[in-house]
């Protein structure tokens, strides 16, 4: 029988795992996308959009589909669906893996004010700067909503949840970034801090040298640890190692 993987999918590591996957004779891959994003883009393989409905979803769908391996390549910050994730392959004896990209790295020049969560770095906004460069997506503007005396220029690949700031102007863009760019665009508003989560990879991390060749301050949101027991592969790579599977 074929074996069957599931990805947990909204990243391009995961996209490009499907490819990986799917390019392997006999096997039968799933990418499930939580529907966030209304335009994903192609994927190689089967395609599910929506939640599964917690753990015991989860765990249903696995032993109804005959699941033989589970990869969680959500995003970094996508903290309950990798919760969830862990549980369900506990409970069904479902192998799994963690596919994170690596965490991004302060260097020489870099200003960085790393926060556990939004609402630190909402606290600690107004000892840094009045024009804000926020790029954590369009999810948990709220943390930000009560800060009235600044403003924020938002990036986000679709429009943001209300409640947002009262003085926010909104762009839509989807990455990568160039350095010029990224650079143009904080001259163009006068940002004086920026605000991110800590994605890791090279599709967004231009607006970091770039507030470093602008001397800026960066809050870095960092990310939320692991479930117990759990640990992570960077790429495809050490996907297909951990589960005892080579590129074809």
């Amino acid at each position: 029988m074929s074996p069957h993987v599931l990805i947990l999918g909204g990243t391009a590591e995961a996209r490009e795992l499907a490819a990986v996957l799917t390019a392997r004779p006999g096997t039968r891959v799933t990418t499930s996308l939580a529907g966030r994003v209304k335009r994903p883009g192609t994927l190689a393989g089967e395609v599910r959009v929506g939640g599964f409905g917690g753990v015991p979803g989860l765990v249903g769908w696995l032993r109804e589909e005959r699941v033989d391996a589970l990869v969680d390549a959500t995003h970094p910050f996508a903290e309950s669906i990798t919760a969830n994730a862990a549980r369900a392959a506990a409970e069904t004896g479902v192998p799994a893996v963690v596919l994170r990209r690596p965490g991004w790295q302060p260097g020489p020049g870099d200003r960085w004010y790393p926060v556990p969560s939004l609402t630190a770095a909402a606290g600690l906004l107004p000892s840094l700067g009045r024009r804000v460069f926020l790029t954590t997506g369009r999810l948990g503007l709220a943390a930000f909503a009560h800060l009235a005396e600044l403003q924020f220029v938002v990036r986000s690949v679709e429009p943001p949840e209300p409640p947002v700031p009262p003085h926010t102007e909104v762009l839509l863009a989807r990455g990568p970034f160039t350095v010029a760019d990224e650079t143009a665009l904080l001259r163009e508003f006068l940002v004086d801090v920026v605000v991110t989560k800590d994605s890791g990879g090279e599709a967004t991390a231009a607006k970091l040298t770039a507030a470093r060749r602008l001397a800026l301050p960066v809050v870095v949101v960092q990310r939320p640890p692991l479930p117990h027991g759990v640990t992570a592969v960077p790429d495809v790579a050490g996907v297909l190692a951990r589960l005892g599977l080579t590129a074809p």
